[in-house]
């Protein structure tokens, strides 16, 4: 699975964006970069800095040159080892105690529905996704 949760420096009166992805399996480099091409969509185009870990996908010879062709698309690195650093995984935190919390689901689609639900009860709050930063 893999999130985004994009805050506006420029306007934060527009308040936090949350979106997320699922698919079967790992994340390798070719999905990471279709996962951003429907980034670019969800955040319309506008200029995106994307905190990411060292995961190898995340840093491969292929993603930097992708992303290097991408002028609504930068990269930062997060520390390794730095999990409180990343709201994405604050959010995962979340949706681990609350919607996901003992879910035993048969098929994806089971914890794709909770993940769901999830977000929408952490979009619908104004001030919970600005906790997560």
């Amino acid at each position: 699975m893999a999130a985004a949760l994009g805050y506006h420096a420029s306007d934060p009166d527009r308040g936090p964006r949350l979106c997320f992805h699922l698919k079967p399996g790992s994340y390798d480099t070719a999905a990471l970069i279709e996962v951003l091409k429907q980034l670019k969509v969800f955040y319309r185009g506008e200029r995106v800095v994307l905190a990411w870990d060292g995961l190898s996908a995340h840093w491969s010879r292929t993603m930097r040159a992708w992303v290097a062709e991408q002028d609504w698309l930068a990269l930062e690195r997060s520390p390794a080892y730095a999990p409180e650093l990343n709201p994405v995984e604050l959010l995962w935190s979340s949706l681990k105690k609350r919607e996901l919390a003992n879910l035993a689901g048969n098929h994806l689609a089971d914890v794709a529905d909770a993940t769901e639900q999830g977000m929408r009860r952490i979009n619908q709050n104004d001030q919970l996704p600005w906790s997560f930063p």
